[in-house]
């Protein structure tokens, strides 16, 4: 089973409120997490970028090679460089923030084998935002950078080593973040249900059937 598979519903398990919210709280507690002060948003279409490759897998492919996609590495994060903050005089807790944002991506291609393969890399683009920025305190604030980007056209040089010459649609999230004990409402403890193992029983539809056939309907006299 799982939080949504069967008939596991009620005031400890994750889903949709039905009935009164505040039926079932039950305490405030405090939990550490992340507060996240402000956060922007930016959707742009990129042409002509250029990413220089590494970690070609299969190693040394067979030239020329042919793009056939790309996105953002699901295992390495946007990281933020280059970050300046300046206060904005005419509006208390704002700020113009200003950063490079580095995005890993893997690409897939075939070579002239047609030998599917992949390899790394990575681009920046530059932000140039206003964002609310807290006052300094004790547990600093930071800027984070993350979402997602497709590659939908590249155009791999006739040298390997050379930059791979893409477009992209890049979705960029900035955010001002710090860690903080936050107090919330509480229905306590949620209900973990058991796990349901997979399997693949092909005799599974046979067994549903019924042990001895249907009897026909009598036909009307």
């Amino acid at each position: 089973m799982s939080f949504f598979i069967g008939n596991i519903r009620g005031d400890r398990t994750p889903g949709v409120i039905q009935g009164n919210a505040l039926n079932g709280l039950c305490e405030r507690i405090c939990i550490q997490t992340q507060k996240v002060f402000d956060a922007c948003l930016q959707q742009t279409q990129i042409e002509g970028q250029s990413i220089p490759l590494t970690g070609f897998n299969p190693a040394n492919p067979t030239l020329p090679l042919t793009f056939v996609s790309g996105q953002n590495s699901a295992n390495q994060p946007f990281t933020v460089s280059n970050l300046t903050i300046e206060r904005l005089e005419d509006r208390p807790n704002f700020a113009r923030v200003r950063a490079t944002v580095t995005i890993p991506v893997d690409i897939v291609y075939t070579d002239a084998n047609n030998v599917a393969g992949t390899a790394q890399g990575e681009f920046t683009v530059d932000e140039d935002v206003v964002l609310y920025v807290p006052q300094p305190s004790i547990m600093p604030y930071r800027i984070q950078a993350s979402g997602g980007v497709i590659l939908t056209e590249g155009t791999f040089p006739e040298n390997a080593s050379s930059p791979l010459t893409v477009n992209c649609c890049l979705a960029l999230i900035l955010k001002v973040v710090a860690d903080a004990e936050i107090l919330v409402p509480s229905y306590g403890y949620c209900l973990i249900p058991p796990c349901q193992s997979f399997t693949e029983d092909v005799c599974s539809g046979y067994f549903d059937l019924p042990l001895f056939p249907t009897p026909a309907p009598t036909p009307n006299a």
